[in-house]
């Protein structure tokens, strides 16, 4: 029976098995927003996993939304994140690097010059920025015009070329939680009038730009999308969900991407989410599908042995076992996180879980 220690092959990724380490923001970069020892150490502890998706890493300057998140626009960037991957691949691990931009989800203060946030439209979100002075509400962002959109897109691939240079085995684009694609995506946060905005095609179409560029990069079967439909997070909302995450799923299909990975439900403050058919999803997907969201051990095999994904990404356990793969299968007891080391810190709560055995 298929399971999750069954192996896999995700486009040009041959994975031992169906379990994924999820991309977790950890705000532990250092100076420069530049990887360092430590993060490669955390990233190698883990690195029985069938694919470590990294933490989500800002493309440019001006993609950043929070303190101490690594980017890759630099070249101490990439030979910070250089180390990571050596480390992993030293371990006989896999990890592709998560592209990011986070959009309006940001603040002045964390922006070269003290810009605004950027978004498809001038559309302050709810709630609050998290910067190095501590909390400050969310600003009005800047619409990107025609020609920055262009300018984002070059971003995104001089971001995957980068990524390429620092040894990964691919790249996700991040395109879910409330963040600069997924705001293009959905209606709540995307007003625009132009080619970019309005029907469900045109709010799709920047999605469809940066995957290309960064297929034309790493050739599609090293590159994956994560999309998260009904996700609320960072103030998101959508009228008609299901018509257009199935229109992205479709618009996907011709690229013969290595993987969609699927936020199915969402993260925060348990606010009320609207009904979706994630197999009405997976239907319109022709390629692998990894899920993402709360799964268990026995829920993952579950929904792997009846057709529902082909691997799953795990968050928190991840956090606590970097040996969770072994703990897997040997039903051992998981460690528990510890939520007040989860962002930002040393070693404590990053490095120092104990493997079984130890």
């Amino acid at each position: 029976m298929t399971d999750l220690f069954s192996p896999l092959r995700l486009g040009r990724i041959e994975m031992p098995n169906r379990i994924v380490m999820a991309p977790l923001t950890r705000n532990r970069a250092g100076a420069g927003n530049v990887p360092h020892a430590l993060n490669a150490e955390y990233y190698a502890q883990r690195a029985s996993a069938g694919l470590i998706v990294s933490e989500a890493t800002q493309i440019s300057p001006t993609a950043q939304g929070y303190p101490m998140t690594p980017g890759i626009h630099s070249a101490e960037q990439v030979a910070g994140w250089k180390l990571v991957t050596d480390a992993v691949h030293a371990k006989g691990g896999r990890i592709v690097l998560q592209l990011w931009h986070v959009g309006r989800i940001s603040h002045p203060s964390l922006l070269p010059g003290n810009v605004l946030p950027v978004a498809p439209s001038a559309i302050k979100p709810e709630g609050m920025a998290f910067t190095l002075e501590g909390m400050q509400p969310f600003v009005t962002p800047h619409a990107l015009t025609l020609e920055e959109i262009g300018g984002v897109i070059e971003d995104y691939r001089k971001a995957a070329q980068n990524a390429m240079e620092a040894g990964f085995d691919g790249v996700e684009v991040h395109s879910a939680n409330g963040y600069l694609l997924d705001q293009f995506l959905r209606d709540g946060s995307n007003r625009r009038d132009d080619q970019y905005g309005g029907s469900i095609p045109n709010r799709s179409r920047l999605l469809l730009e940066v995957v290309n560029v960064v297929c034309k990069v790493w050739g599609a079967d090293r590159v994956g999308v994560r999309i998260s439909p009904i996700n609320p997070f960072n103030d998101m909302r959508d009228s008609h969900p299901q018509a257009l995450f199935n229109h992205v799923a479709e618009v996907l299909n011709p690229f013969g991407l290595a993987y969609l990975h699927v936020m199915e439900g969402g993260i925060g403050g348990g606010e009320e989410m609207p009904a979706f058919n994630y197999q009405e999803l997976r239907r319109a997907y022709k390629g692998l599908y990894m899920a993402n969201s709360s799964y268990t051990k026995s829920s993952a095999n579950q929904a792997i042995a009846e057709g529902r994904a082909d691997c799953v990404a795990f968050g928190v356990p991840y956090i606590a076992n970097p040996d969770l793969v072994e703990r897997f299968a040997q039903d051992a007891p998981l460690n528990t996180a510890d939520q007040n080391t989860f962002y930002g810190g040393d070693s404590h709560g990053y490095t120092d879980y104990p493997a079984l055995g130890a």
